[in-house]
């Protein structure tokens, strides 16, 4: 792209596209990216200059083989010759067919349904209406989910109404969305003992709030273990079964959202199987194509699929355009192929044990609170606001792209990263830290 070009593009970005939660009054300065590959990103700085940086973010956490995937390509020029889009309604195609088949093979025990969604938003938006649907069918005026504080589940506006509601991102709608109930934020650490004192303080408070609205109550929802864009904040196992048998103990299903934390990122395949029990409903998306196209998926068991199937609308009150995209579905089963025949829960613990080594050091600046590593989830959480444009540009300059957030500068690499870039990567994080913030 040459300079002139490369002015318009940006002078007409400014001037009149949105960018993620940006303003139009004071719109943000983004770099261009011209391509990528590997686990590369090629932009183009503010000044026009060409930049080779990692990704430290997977482009949001699905990009977790990185970029021009030989088979990920291959399995989407591949769907082309058949076709890149059909309707979903009165037809049906082999590769969601085939998706649905790997998915429910790689599911917790007991899901037997899928939904196919076109984001992890909607798929959250699924689920909630199953849960809902469900008890409808039934004669259960249920209404209401129960949820714990810091989480977040998308930006749609079911989703946002269980999202944290007075520190979440989505606190402006304070009074528009529909009102559930927050149990207390749990103790943070994944490895504290059953009787621990804070642990079980949190259980007893729980269990009152949970009597207290058990009638209302049609759905527990929570991230498994790890809370991700309300704060990367990491709970005990522990909580998901309190959560659990509160459930079943005052008929309420149990919805796992394991959008951001499916597909082995914080270990597991799935971050739920930490918990002695599985869910009645589970939402993936971001990895599940590789970070190729959007789409989701929500999983359930036969009794919540057939539960709501009994009611007055007599089935799923959901149907996306775009639901079962085939080209989505065909990059998707690659994907699963890839995941499978990468050894993916050895590839995570290499990052793992990197990025711990490697961010290790932060610990030593007076500006950092704590550091925290799960599964190829890399934490450095300050004592202040990020200054994100600061952060961001210091990092670039050590080969490196982040997109800090609130108090935490993080990474989700690729799961394919290599040794090397890992600890450039990590050595980006911590010296652009110490070079903003000391």
């Amino acid at each position: 792209m040459d300079a002139d070009a490369l002015a318009d593009l940006r002078a007409f970005d400014r001037g009149h596209v949105w960018h993620p939660y940006s303003s139009a009054l004071a719109p943000g300065d983004p770099w261009v990216v011209e391509s990528a590959q590997g686990v590369r990103l090629h932009l183009r700085d503010h000044d026009g200059r060409a930049l080779d940086v990692i990704d430290a973010m997977s482009s949001w956490w699905c990009a977790v083989h990185g970029y021009r995937v030989p088979e990920l390509d291959a399995a989407v020029r591949d769907q082309l010759d058949s076709m890149a889009h059909v309707m979903f309604g009165g037809l049906t195609h082999a590769p969601a067919v085939g998706l649905a088949r790997r998915l429910l093979d790689l599911a917790p025990a007991g899901l037997e349904h899928v939904f196919l969604a076109d984001s992890g938003s909607v798929s959250v938006e699924v689920a909630m209406k199953a849960a809902l649907q469900y008890h409808l069918a039934a004669g259960r005026r249920r209404t209401r989910f129960l949820t714990i504080r810091g989480g977040y589940h998308g930006d749609t506006f079911s989703p946002m109404s269980v999202t944290d509601p007075v520190g979440g991102m989505h606190s402006l709608f304070r009074g528009v969305l529909p009102e559930h109930v927050f149990a207390p934020r749990p103790p943070a650490g994944l490895d504290r003992p059953d009787d621990d004192a804070e642990l079980v303080a949190w259980e007893q408070t729980t269990r009152e709030l949970f009597v207290q609205n058990a009638a209302d109550v049609a759905a527990v929802i929570v991230e498994p273990v790890l809370q991700g864009a309300g704060g990367m904040y990491v709970y005990p196992a522990r909580v998901l079964d309190v959560l659990h048998d509160l459930a079943r103990e005052h008929g309420a299903l149990v919805i796992h959202d394991e959008i951001a934390t499916g597909f082995h990122r914080t270990g597991p395949r799935w971050a739920g199987d930490r918990a002695e029990h599985a869910p009645d409903i589970l939402c993936a998306g971001k990895a599940l194509t590789g970070g190729y196209l959007t789409l989701a998926a929500m999983l359930c068991t036969r009794e919540v699929a057939e539960g709501v199937s009994r009611g007055e609308a007599g089935g799923l009150m959901h149907g996306p355009t775009f639901m079962a995209n085939p080209l989505a579905c065909a990059v998707a089963n690659a994907n699963l192929d890839l995941l499978a025949f990468r050894d993916t829960p050895a590839e995570v613990a290499r990052i793992e044990n990197g990025l711990r080594d490697g961010l290790a050091s932060a610990t030593a600046l007076d500006a950092v609170q704590e550091v925290r590593t799960l599964g190829a989830v890399g934490v450095i959480q300050l004592r202040e606001p990020v200054r994100v444009a600061e952060v961001t540009a210091a990092a670039l300059a050590r080969g490196t792209w982040v997109r800090p957030f609130r108090d935490l500068v993080y990474t989700m690499p690729p799961y394919v990263t290599s040794d090397d870039d890992l600890a450039t990567l990590t050595a980006a994080l911590v010296g652009a830290v110490a070079d903003v913030h000391g």
